[in-house]
């Protein structure tokens, strides 16, 4: 597997953080970038400009893809002129996956 950090860019907001996703190292395509970071964002294809490989590089390709290193931060850069669109995304605690406990954890 093939573990990147994704975010959607959001310049406005004090906190943007990373999730991280993992890739099959024998799909790495732009197609399956695409899908995988979309729906562990909560975020609609069809809304993604474009994927930004930090800090200024556009991936636009299988072969893109194909080249990124473990732990490589990508930001999904959004079409969409709404900016209530982030705040409409379904949160962390509505997706599959997501440890509450976890979240409650003190250090």
């Amino acid at each position: 597997e093939l573990v990147l950090k994704v975010r959607i860019q959001t310049p406005n907001l004090r906190e943007n953080d990373f999730i991280e996703i993992e890739l099959d190292r024998q799909e790495l395509t732009y197609k399956e970038l695409l899908r995988v970071s979309c729906r562990e964002l909560g975020v609609n294809p069809e809304h993604v400009q474009k994927i930004r490989k930090l800090p200024n590089t556009m991936l636009r390709k299988d072969k893109d893809v194909a080249r990124l290193q473990d732990f490589q931060e990508l930001e999904l850069v959004l079409t969409v002129s709404d900016k209530n669109l982030l705040f409409r995304v379904s949160t962390l605690s509505e997706q599959s996956g997501y440890n509450k406990k976890a979240s409650e954890l003190t250090y």
